[in-house]
């Protein structure tokens, strides 16, 4: 018997002992083949939230619009307007929405009945498409003890004795005061149905004030993946103890005054900063340096700007000497035009930048030496201490670890590929080698970038091939031609310190210069395995400015940034798009900006969103068309395998 026969034998009888009999393996295989049939899962696509927690939240609860349609459906000509608004309402805040019923309701008995055959309703419609056994794990999941008695709830039936037995349920739940935990295990089960699979694709830092908040309710989903983005790869440097993606986040942090996602989200004190910064800029013009924005926060970012703009100084100056650093160590970056401090004229007041010389808005660095990119005794201290206080921030680095295990530079999901920037192309739309990824491109080159981006994290600390990580997180973030960033430069510098415009020009890779060409979305797609028939390119990175197609290249490519972030929403002119892949097709719902959640709570107010048609399908489509789908067929055709061994008795 060969190597390969003995292999299949061994796992055949270990297979024998899950199915350990003929009948046994005839259910599952008529099990397996009904789930074939079922309509596909629905799959929901975001991407560039940037911290912007409760919008995220409530799109989150209500599902990018799909509850309340599914209310709508159901009770329309039953109940009004404001009646199927406050269900809705009840189902994205039940806890917050109980609490206001308790107060308002004369007959809150009464209310608790009435409500829980709504809830029971929705919960039916919403888990039609899936097994009843589908439907157990998410009440077990969201329900907890109560899973059997809502399990018999779910249950329709015109009986009589079925109706005076689930009636008894219900008035017992309400007597011994249940039935709050009941409508609670509901409404967290029909928003977990709603949504088979959720996909992130890429940015969820920065710009907005509580990113742990979103990695807090993103840890408690079902299924995820995610794609990374720029900001991402930012902050996982920092969490691995990159001393300039460390500079660079709290740069980002304090320009925008989001604060708290590093003070309260994960712990990390600030004073070392703020005291560096009082005692060297406290007498210094710094008026370059004022945040932008309001602050939501109660810390630095709520307080003292002037505070905060001496901050801002002192970690932008530590930020550009850290980057020339990263630069030296690594030519194949290709990044020399960046050194710019050695190019300042202090007496001049001037800078020199691409041949170029431009007056600054600020010429007083007291830390600039005559080797101007060397941290003074001072800066080294700060960056030492916040380079231990990001490593041994816990939850940060339990959040970084989960963008780990389900992120990566892409994804390919029924037939869809996905990632957050680009696959950086030349001028004539061939892919482009990376020097800083050894001339790979394509998808070797997206393979590289995620071993190297795993490598700066999980390496042996102090090794070199660490260290080599850390700086290609870096290069990640912001690098020439980067995957994830996608620019042939980023002006920090001269945004910050330079008022011509020009300069701040940040040239975007050729990839986005045919991104309308099917042609090239097709090569794409095909260098990650993919045919022409059904499969799609998912992008974010770029805002989808307003009147902009967010649909291009006949259809291959749907960039899904629609302005999460409050900075964008004047650009965009929405707050956000969701992607939605359900048995029917794919539709974009575009978000009007979501404002306050607690007007969401008190008044039923809800984002409106509006349907983009992209692609309808006049067959639904089954599981079977999906690669969940050939995974069950390949468990098929083992047990079939198992099944033959039982017939001819080669299995006891």
């Amino acid at each position: 018997m060969q190597n390969t026969d003995r292999s299949d034998r061994k796992y055949l009888l270990e297979l024998a002992r899950q199915y350990p009999s003929r009948k046994a393996v005839a259910a599952e295989i008529i099990r397996l083949n009904g789930l074939l049939n079922l309509p596909k899962g629905t799959e929901h696509f975001l991407s560039d939230i940037h911290g912007e927690w409760e919008a995220f939240s409530h799109i989150r609860r209500n599902a990018s619009g799909v509850v309340r349609n599914k209310v709508n459906q159901l009770f329309d000509g039953e109940l009004d307007e404001s009646e199927r608004a406050e269900l809705s309402s009840l189902i994205y805040y039940p806890a917050e929405k109980l609490a206001e019923a308790k107060t308002r309701e004369a007959d809150i008995s009464g209310w608790y009945t009435v409500t829980l055959d709504r809830l029971l309703k929705v919960c039916r419609l919403v888990g039609s498409k899936y097994t009843r056994e589908v439907v157990r794990s998410h009440l077990l999941d969201k329900a907890g003890e109560f899973v059997y008695i809502l399990e018999e709830l779910l249950i329709d039936g015109e009986d009589e004795l079925k109706a005076q037995y689930c009636d008894s349920i219900v008035r017992t739940s309400i007597r011994i005061g249940a039935a709050e935990d009941l409508i609670k295990g509901l409404c967290e089960t029909i928003k977990s149905l709603v949504i088979d699979h959720l996909h992130i694709v890429g940015d969820l830092f920065d710009r907005g004030p509580r990113a742990d908040m979103i990695l807090d309710e993103l840890m408690r989903e079902r299924t995820i993946d995610i794609q990374w983005g720029n900001h991402d790869a930012l902050w996982m440097g920092a969490a691995a103890g990159s001393r300039v993606c460390i500079a660079t986040v709290l740069n980002n942090s304090i320009t925008y005054k989001n604060l708290d996602v590093i003070e309260i989200g994960y712990g990390i004190s600030l004073r070392p900063l703020a005291l560096f910064a009082e005692e060297m800029y406290g007498k210094s013009d710094i008026s370059a340096y004022m945040p932008k924005g309001n602050s939501e926060g109660n810390f630095f970012g709520g307080t003292d700007d002037h505070l905060l703009a001496m901050m801002h100084k002192a970690i932008s100056i530590i930020q550009f000497k850290l980057e020339r650093q990263a630069i030296k160590r690594n030519p194949t970056f290709l990044m020399n035009e960046r050194l710019i401090l050695e190019q300042i004229d202090k007496e001049a007041g001037t800078v020199t930048i691409s041949g170029k010389t431009y007056r600054l808005r600020d010429c007083d660095f007291p830390t600039l030496g005559k080797d101007p990119y060397r941290l003074t005794a001072a800066e080294n201290r700060v960056m030492e201490y916040l380079r231990v206080a990001f490593m041994r921030s816990e939850k940060l680095n339990k959040q970084i670890r989960f963008l780990f295990d389900k992120g990566g530079m892409y994804t390919i999901y029924n037939n869809n590929l996905l990632y957050h920037g680009a696959i950086p192309m030349d001028e004539n739309g061939e892919f482009m080698k990376l020097d800083a990824a050894g001339g790979r491109c394509g998808r070797e080159l997206m393979d590289y970038c995620d071993r190297m981006a795993r490598t700066g994290y999980f390496a042996k600390i102090g090794s070199e091939e660490r260290q080599a990580g850390k700086d290609f997180l870096w290069f990640l973030w912001c690098g020439k031609d980067s995957p994830l960033c996608a620019r042939k430069k980023m002006a920090t510098f001269e945004r910050l310190l330079i008022d011509d415009k020009e300069s701040w020009i940040e040239p975007k890779n050729d990839y986005y210069k045919s991104w309308d060409n099917e042609d090239i979305a097709l090569k794409i797609l095909s260098e990650f395995g993919l045919g022409s028939y059904g499969s799609h390119i998912i992008n974010g990175h770029l805002p989808v400015h307003r009147g902009e197609n967010p649909i291009k290249a006949n259809g291959r490519i749907l960039v899904i940034d629609g302005g999460f972030c409050k900075a964008y929403h004047g650009s965009t002119g929405i707050g956000g798009y969701t992607l939605i892949y359900n048995a029917d097709g794919m539709r974009l719902q575009a978000h009007e900006p979501f404002f306050d959640k607690a007007d969401a709570i008190k008044n039923n107010a809800d984002i409106v969103s509006q349907t983009i048609i992209f692609e309808s399908k006049s067959d639904k489509l089954r599981i079977r068309e999906t690669y969940r789908g050939s995974e069950i067929r390949e468990r098929i055709a083992d047990l079939m395998m198992l099944m033959a061994e039982y017939e001819n008795g080669s299995i006891q």
